[in-house]
């Protein structure tokens, strides 16, 4: 699981320097659009004061305050008296079909997000409502679009180094299983060549016929990892003997107090197209997977049925049971429970049927301490 944990680790550390970065992205476009409205907010304030000083000293020069509103080409402001009718305004967008009430409704907007000034004169009361530029708006979203790049580039970052690291592991599981298919190749002709002598000479035939299964099942062995890489052969074959080919091959190979039990049922078609070594192997390494789970007593069911032109096979055991936070996880490479192992079993049976057979492997349910059952759906047709 030490594998497994680090590719992990590496992916949560990578998550939380993202976080950072776009809380940091966020918290100071924030503030710079807090600044800028409270700058334009001061710029409304600064010629409210020059309306009033210009209406209580007509000789006072304002001409700086005047400037500075007449510079103002983004802030919309309404200025009205208080009978509410208006008095003047500026970058107010509207058609003049219907100004006054397009006016009335802007200063009713303002009003409900405090954006009032008030200003005592000689005469009476004026009022300056104002409202947030378009250019401080187009900030206030800015964030939003920045946050929605910056999660875009998370993803596709994120799976631009998931299919390189696969690519990689795909190139070293490739050049692995061809280079063991290699090395195993000399050996097996040796052992071949060496059964003819013990055959030709004075032994038990039931020990030499044993031996030869395997070395049949090392021939087998070598040429699985050969088709590793390359697409493999689907042929029709009869899935209710292979199946019991498998157990019969492991139940003479595990201890005898593991019961070995297949039921099958409403199997109206057993012909299914398939590659028997590659989907042989992956039954081997669910049995021995299950096995290693029951500590070696225990008993290991196969169920094999058809529905909607899917065959299902169901293989059960009664071991230690499978967290169900990890029902996906025990797939990935690296993964295992054990204290020996790679933890690349199950990863090589998920390629196996989903890959080249078109079909389904997964955990259709376990329980902690009383074991687990493995589906496989595969396709009629």
């Amino acid at each position: 699981m030490d594998l497994y944990l680090q590719n992990q680790h590496w992916k949560y550390i990578f998550l939380l320097i993202a976080a950072i970065i776009v809380a940091g992205s966020l918290f100071y476009t924030n503030n710079l659009v807090n600044q800028l409205a409270h700058e334009e907010t001061k710029k409304v304030e600064l010629w409210a004061t020059g309306v009033k000083t210009l209406d209580t000293n007509p000789d006072q020069d304002v001409s700086l305050l005047s400037q500075i509103m007449a510079q103002n080409e983004t802030i919309p402001v309404i200025l009205t008296d208080q009978n509410n009718q208006v008095i003047s305004y500026h970058n107010v967008d509207f058609s003049s079909k219907d100004s006054l009430q397009h006016l009335q409704n802007r200063i009713e907007a303002m009003k409900r997000i405090n954006h009032v000034i008030e200003i005592d004169l000689i005469t009476g009361k004026n009022f300056v409502y104002y409202d947030e530029s378009s250019l401080i708006k187009r900030l206030a979203l800015y964030p939003f679009i920045q946050l929605g790049v910056i999660i875009a580039f998370i993803l596709i970052s994120f799976w631009a180094f998931s299919y390189t690291k696969k690519s990689e592991q795909n190139r070293v599981w490739v050049g692995m299983s061809k280079e063991t298919a290699h090395q195993l190749g000399t050996p097996i002709s040796s052992l071949m060549a060496w059964m003819e002598l013990i055959s030709a000479s004075d032994i038990d035939p039931n020990l030499t016929r044993e031996m030869q299964k395997d070395v049949s099942r090392l021939e087998t062995i070598a040429e699985r990892f050969s088709k590793i890489g390359s697409k493999p052969v689907l042929k029709e074959r009869n899935i209710e003997e292979i199946v019991d080919s498998c157990v019969e091959y492991l139940r003479k190979r595990t201890s005898d107090k593991v019961d070995f039990i297949i039921q099958k049922e409403n199997l109206q078609q057993n012909k299914i197209k398939l590659n028997q070594e590659l989907f042989s192997w992956v039954i081997e390494n669910l049995c021995k997977n299950a096995v290693d789970a029951m500590e070696g007593k225990g008993r290991l069911s196969f169920s094999l049925n058809e529905k909607n032109q899917q065959l299902y096979l169901d293989i059960s055991d009664t071991g230690k049971g499978i967290a169900k936070n990890n029902y996906k996880n025990v797939f990935k490479p690296g993964f295992t429970s054990k204290k020996r192992g790679w933890g690349l079993g199950l990863s090589l049976a998920k390629r196996i049927i989903e890959n080249y057979h078109k079909g389904k492997i997964f955990v259709l349910n376990s329980e902690l301490g009383k074991g687990t059952v493995f589906r496989i759906i595969l396709p009629q047709k």
